[in-house]
């Protein structure tokens, strides 16, 4: 059997100190406008969850970032994937999917039964997302109810998750 080839991508859990330059990437792949889509306004006033956040670097310069943060769906706790951002020089090359397994990992590791994300059904199958039962959620803010995804960590999780999204009481 051949050798598994090398990493493309450094990745590490993120610490305090990589505030700076996560928003400078979240810039370079969303721009500014990214501030009023819906998922956005489930992590104000919100922190994501510590333990969970994963860098990729490359050269030594943060390349690729994954955030997860504490949601409430109905009375369900969940998690919300958001956002996952790749430098626009590195896209297609895995690093996004490397980040997100590791985080998906992690959060099974810490006990979360159930992930969401607003996003693009292909791109994140490969990661074990499907598409949410048409009505089964509801965002605060305009959504495209086909891009509404769940990964289960736990089976049947979903069976517990429906209603209203929204952040956790503080």
């Amino acid at each position: 059997m051949a050798p598994a080839p090398p990493e493309l991508f450094d990745y590490r859990l993120e610490e305090p100190g990589d505030g700076p330059a996560i928003a400078a990437l979240l810039d370079r792949a969303f721009g500014p406008g990214r501030h009023v889509l819906t998922a956005y306004r489930l992590r104000e006033r919100n922190e994501p969850v510590a333990g969970l956040g994963w860098i990729a670097a490359r050269g030594g310069a943060v390349v690729g970032t994954v955030r997860f943060w504490p949601v409430v769906i109905g009375t369900a706790p969940a998690l919300l994937l958001g956002p996952l951002a790749i430098d626009p020089a590195i896209r297609n090359m895995g690093c996004g999917l490397g980040l997100m397994r590791r985080g998906l990992d992690g959060a099974r590791a810490a006990g979360h039964r159930l992930v969401i994300l607003v996003g693009d059904p292909p791109y994140y199958a490969r990661a074990g997302f499907a598409p949410v039962p048409a009505g089964r959620m509801t965002l605060p803010g305009p959504v495209d109810p086909r891009r509404i995804l769940c990964c289960e960590l736990v089976p049947g999780a979903l069976a517990r998750a429906a209603g209203a999204v929204r952040r956790p009481p503080e």
